[in-house]
């Protein structure tokens, strides 16, 4: 299999040069393969939200290398680094972010326009992505409409809706009670698996974890093998 990411002697660190300098990154190592499903375990502060905006571009790291799908993102420009991100990867956070005066249907169907895909083409993946996470009946409804669960199974469609080849999810179902974060996850789980695509989940649910492929561990700033 290849790699869809390879992170190589990652560091990072906040006030650099100054005495209350923070380094939350020392030299981080990871390689997720095509189709597999790391979980990332690490308690608050830890930095694997760090960890996840520099593996996602949306932060650069102080030094190593960051490549996605063979790509070496660190010499690229701002514009490719933008276009990177907005084709190769999908982003989920703890609260799902949906624009509250679209439909759920219209909350997949923006970025892939913005993305230039035909209306025609994004009305059909929106709505064939919803009815994955059994939410087919649910696509006309606003945010405001739908459980928290819910809510967060459309931000997952939202993040997949064109194509990445990589999802990064920081705590996905933090903020939802255990029976509805079971349930959410597996939602998760079937779109990831139903589209062949990597990701990296960070999760402070050892169950969780446990039911993906493997767990690495963030333990002084690297990044060690789950146990």
């Amino acid at each position: 299999m290849n790699d869809v990411l390879r992170l190589s002697g990652v560091t990072k660190a906040y006030n650099k040069g100054q005495p209350n300098a923070v380094e939350v990154l020392r030299g981080c190592d990871l390689t997720v393969k095509t189709g597999e499903v790391v979980a990332l375990v690490a308690p608050s502060g830890s930095g694997k939200s760090t960890l996840l905006h520099i593996a996602g571009l949306l932060d650069s790291a102080d030094s190593g290398a960051v490549e996605i799908a063979g790509q070496d993102t660190q010499a690229l420009s701002d514009r490719r680094r933008t276009a990177a991100r907005r084709q190769d990867v999908g982003f989920v956070y703890q609260f799902h972010h949906l624009l509250p005066e679209f439909t759920a249907a219209e909350n997949i169907i923006l970025p892939q326009l913005a993305n230039g895909v035909d209306r025609k083409a994004a009305d059909a993946r929106a709505l064939s992505l919803l009815d994955i996470v059994g939410l087919a009946d649910r696509a006309s409804h606003r945010p405001a409409e739908l459980s928290g669960g819910e809510q967060q199974r459309v931000a997952f469609c939202r993040a997949l809706a064109n194509e990445p080849k990589l999802l990064l999810a920081d705590e996905p179902t933090g903020n939802l009670d255990p029976g509805t974060s079971d349930r959410v996850f597996e939602a998760l789980m079937t779109l990831v698996r139903s589209t062949g695509m990597s990701a990296l989940i960070a999760t402070h649910n050892l169950d969780l974890a446990a039911r993906m492929d493997r767990t690495v561990r963030m333990q002084e700033g690297v990044l060690v093998a789950g146990v």
